[in-house]
């Protein structure tokens, strides 16, 4: 599920809060990254279940009406339609699933009263509406409805509450987690196992993220020297941290990862260090980078 990118944000992460928490060992620091990326899947089940919640309580609304002494059209007419198609059955179903949602302690996250409260507001939107006049409980309008479900979610101050009552930093996943949402619905009916693929991050944490951890953190003396050389007139503990810290992992990639070109590196860390650093911090960190650059090739090393 995490791309390159979101690979380089968690490590710059683990690195800052290393300096915080005086992290000791590379264990400790690898310990961290997997903590974090181990959270980012949290989320992403976090937002799965809400959704499966939201659309489960329709059975419980249906019975609800069903025992009413005296029911009117409209609770006569209902039909549990959010709830009963295959693609939420298929998540409803999922013996797995539960588990995952148990091993990830993400159902003690959700109230039932919240849940019913985005279900009672949902019941109102059009999209509903017009899924329960439509009468169809296909792949593809239950799709439509899914996704339409999701993006209201996302506007509505609830469900944004309980996202960071949890995670409040999650904003930092936020576009990796909607997407992986977006792409599991699309897929319904999933089958049984379809987590693990959103579960393993594969190549971006075993071959590139951890590997790049490492090197950095047992290289982090020389790289600080090396970095000095190419400051001119700044002071090496004038740098802002995040700046450091970026332009070390930079380094790193420069000098690990050969495949990976340089101009691709040099911009993601210096996008980073827009949203992340100081407002001079991409004209700085690019700067700094193509002067390191540029000796590492004179001198071989790249």
């Amino acid at each position: 599920m995490l791309s390159r990118r979101n690979v380089r944000i968690k490590i710059m992460q683990v690195l800052y809060a290393a300096q915080r928490q005086e992290l000791k060992s590379h264990k400790a620091y690898d310990s961290l990254l997997l903590q974090f990326v181990r959270s980012s899947f949290q989320l992403y089940l976090l937002n799965l279940l809400i959704i499966q919640r939201v659309c489960e309580y329709a059975k419980h609304d249906l019975a609800t009406r069903q025992t009413k002494f005296r029911p009117t059209a409209e609770d006569k007419a209902f039909k549990a339609m959010l709830a009963n198609n295959l693609s939420v059955r298929s998540l409803s179903d999922n013996v797995e699933l539960s588990r995952i949602y148990d091993t990830y302690g993400v159902k003690s996250m959700i109230d039932a009263d919240q849940i019913q409260s985005l279900y009672r507001e949902f019941l109102q939107t059009e999209a509903h509406q017009a899924y329960l006049a439509g009468d169809d409980m296909g792949q593809a309008p239950t799709i439509q409805v899914l996704l339409k479900l999701y993006k209201w979610l996302q506007g509505q101050d609830l469900f944004l509450n309980m996202v960071e009552d949890h995670f409040p930093l999650w904003k930092e996943d936020k576009s990796l987690v909607i997407g992986a949402i977006k792409k599991t619905i699309k897929a319904m009916p999933l089958e049984q196992n379809f987590y693990l693929a959103y579960e393993s991050h594969g190549e971006a944490i075993a071959d590139f993220g951890r590997p790049l951890l490492k090197f950095v953190v047992e290289a982090d003396d020389q790289l600080l020297e090396r970095i000095k050389t190419v400051l001119q007139n700044w002071d090496a503990e004038r740098v802002a941290i995040i700046d450091m810290i970026l332009i070390k992992m930079a380094m790193g990639e420069f000098l690990q990862f050969p495949k990976i070109a340089a101009e691709v590196t040099m911009n993601e860390y210096v996008d980073i260090s827009k949203t992340y650093s100081t407002d001079k911090s991409r004209e700085f960190v690019n700067g700094v980078l193509d002067n390191l650059y540029k000796a590492l090739q004179k001198e071989g090393l790249v």
